[in-house]
């Protein structure tokens, strides 16, 4: 019952739903009506992102302040085989929250002589994996789904950087960073006051650019919840095409977002009959595998390691699409 209570009110905010739709109709606006339910759909989902999403920021970024990259890079140093890829994974959930952000901090790390296989299981879960994204999904998905797809994204990131450390592949890292000498710097002790002044400097830097893809995100979703017919949704990602998984992920390549962006997109396509395991999908390949990303990524890898990297994200992505559909009413 409690967790009901923290499930519906706190994260999914219910009562703010029901606030807005009280508010809207005193307008006189008809929450039931296509245009009335998309109005009500935007405010309520722009207000409930914005609001979770500085809070986690917050939070995020406070702990965050005790791994700086040196820190980060000594606590992996400590670590071999694939518990150096554990460690890597669970780090990056709490670092930047999209893929152009992570890849500066991949550059620092292997430059500094960290595995490579060790630093592609930090980018890969760093922007699919974060403890907002476990937060978001919790207030929309459900507790065993958000768990769910933390744990998997953990697992393609650890398997993808043990794969890459397995081939080899130091020799498909662009000479730049391989020649760079390590430099370790040693991290001022902040104080409490400089933490907090920290996170909520954070908070500011990651709301100006994560807040015109929540807009974009939750405006696709509006559209899509209240304009597009159920049917177009379910023929599309839904249980009768086979190759929804695989079209979800190719269509979210070229996108580029955050999961705070996606969230909105994959709550409105679930309403109307996508499968989860396409939805997810769909939010893994868009925050992994953007086109600017793997731009930025292709300055500091050649591209036999790159196409490697997409190859081995692309498969983990859709197998665990597959895998989260065939499982769907066992997780719900």
């Amino acid at each position: 019952m409690i967790w009901d209570f923290i499930q519906n009110e706190v994260l999914g905010m219910q009562w703010l739903n029901f606030l807005i739709g009280n508010l809207l109709s005193s307008l006189g606006m008809d929450v039931d009506s296509r245009l009335g339910g998309s109005v009500h759909f935007f405010i309520y989902d722009v207000m409930k992102i914005t609001v979770l999403l500085c809070l986690l920021i917050l939070m995020i970024s406070y702990i965050q302040s005790y791994f700086p990259p040196e820190r980060s890079k000594k606590i992996m140093g400590r670590f071999h085989g694939i518990w150096a890829n554990m460690i890597a994974a669970l780090l990056g959930t709490v670092t930047p929250f999209c893929s152009c952000s992570s890849i500066p901090l991949f550059i620092g790390f292997t430059s500094a002589g960290l595995p490579l296989g060790v630093t592609f299981s930090f980018l890969i879960s760093s922007p699919m994996v974060d403890l907002g994204s476990l937060v978001l999904l919790m207030s929309i998905f459900g507790t065993k789904i958000a768990v769910a797809y933390v744990v998997v994204g953990l697992v393609i990131a650890v398997i993808g950087g043990t794969l890459i450390e397995k081939l080899h592949m130091e020799p498909y890292v662009e000479e730049f960073i391989r020649n760079a000498g390590a430099v370790d710097i040693e991290s001022p002790t902040l104080s409490q006051r400089e933490r907090w002044v920290y996170a909520k400097d954070q908070v500011v830097s990651t709301f100006k650019k994560v807040f015109p893809y929540i807009l974009v995100g939750v405006g696709i979703g509006a559209l899509i919840h209240n304009w597009i017919p159920e049917s177009w949704v379910e023929a599309v990602l839904g249980s009768n095409n086979p190759f929804g998984v695989v079209l979800a992920t190719v269509l979210g390549v070229p996108m580029y977002a955050d999961i705070f962006g996606t969230i909105p997109v994959a709550e409105a396509l679930l309403y109307k009959g996508a499968q989860l395991g396409t939805i997810l999908a769909f939010m893994m390949a868009v925050t992994t595998l953007s086109l600017p990303s793997m731009i930025m990524l292709r300055k500091a890898v050649k591209p036999k390691l790159l196409a490697l990297f997409i190859a081995i994200c692309t498969f983990g992505i859709i197998v665990v699409g597959y895998l989260f559909n065939i499982f769907h009413f066992l997780l719900i």
